[in-house]
């Protein structure tokens, strides 16, 4: 679909759009604070309520700790910036804008991560989600992409990612990254800060050389469910984050 520019400019500027700006800089910021940001590389983006082609990104070149508000870019599903006064990275849809179509998600979160991306790199490529309790919530949740086709410079391979999900919150990215989606920025960002915590745990025990102790799938499946079904603790991290890495006026 293709948007009028004086449409989407007074969009972007629509209170409740500004928060979500607000919000979504406060992830990069809190990301950037939390060791999860990679140089100026990759985005966080956000779609907008009732214009699910429309999404939030943030900008090319900034370092996610500098990441304000107004810094945020409006872009369309084609990768066009439609208001905000910074460039896009040109290819910083092409897994973006697949997730968003194909999988459906409304805040998609991508990253370099460390302790995540080192699973990646494993045979297993991913998180065992009957370790740590961190990693327990995220049971069921998890799809592997074993295929690395180099860098997703076109549509075809960000929609290959999307499809590879088959609907999961969280994509581990053979030799490459992760991506965790969710509804809500708040639960999304919580998401990624411990399945972060999650795979460092597990990276770390494995360094021991001991054998692990994994518990039974059946506990694992509990705990991703208590969790899933109380997320006031993912509110209360966010609004934390907020006063702790407060947006510069």
């Amino acid at each position: 679909m293709k948007h009028d520019i004086e449409f989407a400019e007074a969009l972007f500027h629509a209170p409740s759009i500004r928060s979500l700006r607000a919000d979504l800089a406060l992830a990069l910021r809190a990301a950037a604070h939390h060791g999860l940001g990679e140089g100026v590389c990759n985005h966080f983006s956000l779609a907008l309520p009732d214009e699910p082609d429309l999404f939030l990104l943030n900008p090319r070149g900034l370092m996610w700790h500098e990441v304000q508000a107004d810094d945020i870019v409006l872009i369309d599903a084609q990768g066009n910036k439609l208001a905000g006064r910074h460039p896009v990275e040109p290819t910083a849809m092409f897994i973006h804008a697949a997730i968003h179509r194909i999988a459906g998600k409304t805040c998609v979160l991508h990253t370099h991560m460390p302790y995540a991306t080192a699973l990646t790199l494993t045979a297993d490529r991913g998180l065992d989600t009957t370790l740590s309790q961190n990693a327990m919530r995220f049971h069921g949740r998890i799809a592997l992409d074993h295929d690395y086709n180099g860098l997703a410079l076109d549509h075809g391979e960000g929609e290959r990612i999307a499809r590879a999900m088959q609907g999961a919150d969280i994509a581990f990215l053979g030799n490459h990254g992760v991506v965790v989606c969710g509804d809500r920025i708040d639960y999304a960002y919580d998401d990624l800060f411990f399945l972060e915590r999650a795979c460092q745990a597990q990276v770390l025990a494995q360094s021991t050389g001991r054998p692990l102790a994994p518990v039974a799938p059946g506990i694992a499946a509990k705990v991703a469910a208590q969790i899933q079904s109380e997320r006031l603790q993912s509110e209360l991290f966010f609004k934390a984050l907020k006063r702790q890495l407060p947006e510069l006026h």
